[in-house]
Formats: structure tokens, sequence, C-alpha cells
């Protein structure tokens, strides 16, 4: 097998080769790797350089890629998996490349978590991690982080994929992005309770292709209970923008209050915080000193999650002026007015024309049209 050398962060490896005239080149060479992924990488090494847990699996390594990086950028112990032999031999090369003390094991995920216990599991799958999330949590003491990359499914486009893999029925719609990163973040938390534990996000985001979760698993029933008390329902109105947040597993029927149309539920899915902001604050003190491919792009994402409100879902701009039949105004002059109004405003980390507030849609169209 032939290898390239590739360099993160601090951390050099080896990658197989892979055929750059191929339409998506990880996909050429005999063990994935995919560069695209180094900023979903540089955030997992921030935070567990600061989360600091004992042990930490890399659990579909592929290369190592990530599991060496927190090896030898945060000093954790750590174990790197695949069930595929050539991968695991592709991973022991470059644990020796490396000289790191990472252990190795090739052994279908959902064994290895069913027999052994680890302080931070981390699933990257190429695809779905449905498959995975359930052994994933009885096998992690503390921290699980799970990247999906079936968008498709998890955001309505492809709707009976996303009902067979997370029991959702996710709406394809403007703000679709939130809708896969909470719906993928409710279906850990329906596992997670049947063990009695509940789920707090630490810092979770949506960009490009792929969707990524970072947990704290907390024991108890009633950490459990608190957690599956912010699974629900965005409550979306077929006919105008009019949507709202609607609490519970089951969905209760209602009406649209602007145009009094039959909403239809999307979800069930998360509704809390997505992100622990002290914890955030503590990444932006941290990265200055990092060395990170990446840096200003995270940067700029945990800036922009720090600011995010907490809601459901999003109006996209253009279509509330084109709802209001009005020429949009500067977005920014938009989010200062709902504040001067006595509204919560933001933008949202991944769309430039995404507006999230609490105002009701009456408000929203004073503004706009006032501000034209």
């Amino acid at each position: 097998m032939d290898f390239n050398e590739a360099e993160e962060g601090k951390t050099r490896f080896l990658v197989p080769l892979q055929d750059q005239a191929h339409p998506f080149p990880p996909r050429s060479a005999p063990v994935f790797f995919n560069p695209r992924m180094e900023i979903s990488r540089d955030a997992t090494v921030v935070l567990a350089s600061l989360l600091r847990p004992d042990h930490y699996l890399d659990a579909m390594g592929a290369t190592g890629a990530r599991g060496l990086r927190i090896a030898n950028e945060c000093g954790i112990g750590v174990t790197i998996n695949d069930r595929d032999p050539v991968a695991v031999e592709v991973i022991r090369h470059n644990a020796a490349f490396t000289g790191l003390p990472v252990r190795v094991s090739c052994l279908d995920v959902n064994a290895l978590l069913s027999s052994s216990r680890f302080a931070a599991v981390d699933l990257d799958p190429f695809g779905t991690p449905a498959p995975f999330i359930d052994s994933a949590i009885r096998g992690s003491e503390r921290y699980l982080f799970i990247t999906a990359t079936d968008t498709a499914p998890l955001c309505g486009a492809h709707r009976r994929a996303g009902m067979r893999r997370y029991f959702a029925t996710p709406i394809n719609n403007e703000y679709h992005a939130e809708t896969g990163l909470r719906v993928l973040l409710g279906a850990v938390v329906r596992e997670a309770v049947k063990y009695d534990r509940g789920v707090v996000p630490l810092f979770c985001f949506a960009r490009e292709h792929f969707i990524r979760l970072h947990l704290r698993l907390v024991p108890g029933a009633g950490a459990a209970d608190r957690s599956l008390s912010r699974v629900g329902y965005v409550m979306q109105c077929p006919v105008c923008p009019f949507r709202a947040e609607q609490e519970g597993i089951a969905p209760v029927p209602s009406r649209c209050p602007a145009c009094g149309s039959a909403l239809q539920p999307n979800g069930p899915l998360w509704t809390g915080e997505i992100q622990d902001t002290s914890l955030l604050a503590r990444m932006e003190g941290a990265m200055p000193g990092m060395v990170l491919g990446k840096k200003k792009d995270l940067q700029s994402l945990v800036a922009a999650c720090s600011l995010e409100l907490p809601l459901s879902w999003h109006y996209d701009y253009h279509a509330l002026a084109k709802y209001f039949r009005t020429s949009p105004p500067p977005l920014e002059q938009v989010l200062d007015s709902l504040r001067s109004a006595g509204y919560a405003a933001s933008r949202a980390h991944y769309s430039g024309t995404a507006l999230k507030t609490d105002a009701p849609l009456s408000c929203l169209g004073e503004i706009f049209k006032k501000n034209r």
C-alpha cells in the first residue's frame, strides 16, 4: 500500500494514496480519510484537552487520524478500533510511525462496547451512527461524541430512511440543518434514558455535509427525566412562516394562530440547549495557544455558537421578506430592531441567512416593512 504523509495540528501520520481524479478522492483509497473533516478533528482535540477524559476510544478509526491526534496533542490514553483488518494494519503502521503508545483493536464496534467501557467514546462512521448509538452509550462512562454524515434522512429529504434510523419524521424545511442536528440528539436521548442516564450537550454543530455532537452523559433517573422532558416537536405551519416548539413524546394536534391551518409536527427532536456556553468560552480562551490547521474557522464557529439562541428552528431571512412582500432590509438592522423592541434575536451558526427570534410574526412584519 502506498502512502502520503499528512499533518494536522501537531501530528504527522500516513494516509493511503488517493486518486485525485476520482469524484470523491477519499473513497478511492483502500482506507478512508477525508481532509475536509479536519475542523471536526480540531474541535475534538480542543474539547478533549479541556475535558481530560481518562481514556478515549476512537471507535471507527480508519487511518486512526483522530485518535492519534488525541493521544499526541492531549496526552490522553487512547484506544483506536476498526473492524476492517486493512484499516487496522494502517492504524498499527501509523502508531509505529508516530511512536505513540495507543492501543489498537480489530473488533466490531458493538461487540467492543458491549464488553468494555471508556471515559469517552467517539463514533465517526461513514454514514449513519444509528446502529451504534445504543452500545456507545453503554460503553461510555462520561462523554459521547458522534458524527453523522447521513444528513438527508436526518433533515427530512429521505423521509422513510429518517423514520427507520431515528424513529422520527423530520420535515424538509428551510431550517433543515437545525432539524437534523436536533433529530440526531433526540434519538441519542431516547436511547440513553433507557439506562437511566441523562444527556447534556456540550458543543454541537452542523456544517457542510455533517453533524457533530459532543455530549456528557449523566447517571440517574432524575437526569434521564430532565433530558426526556426536552424531547418534543417543532409544530410547523404548511401555509405561513409560523412555527413553535411543543414538548412531549407524542405531538398534540393544534392549529396555526396566524392563519388557522393544521400544524405539522417536525420530530421528535431535542428542544433544549445545544451548547455549554461556559465550555465554549474556555475553548475560545484555549485556541490561540494551540496548533490547529482550521483554527480561524473553528474560532468563528465557536463564537457563532456562543451567541446563538437555543431555539429549535429559524426563519430564513429572504423567505420572510417574500412572505411580507417587501425587499429585505439588512439582517443586522433587523436583529438590532428586534432587540430594541425587547425580543431575543440572533443568527445561526450554520447559515448566513438564518434569523432566530422569539418575536411574533406580526412584530417581524412591522420591522421588515419599517426597515426596508
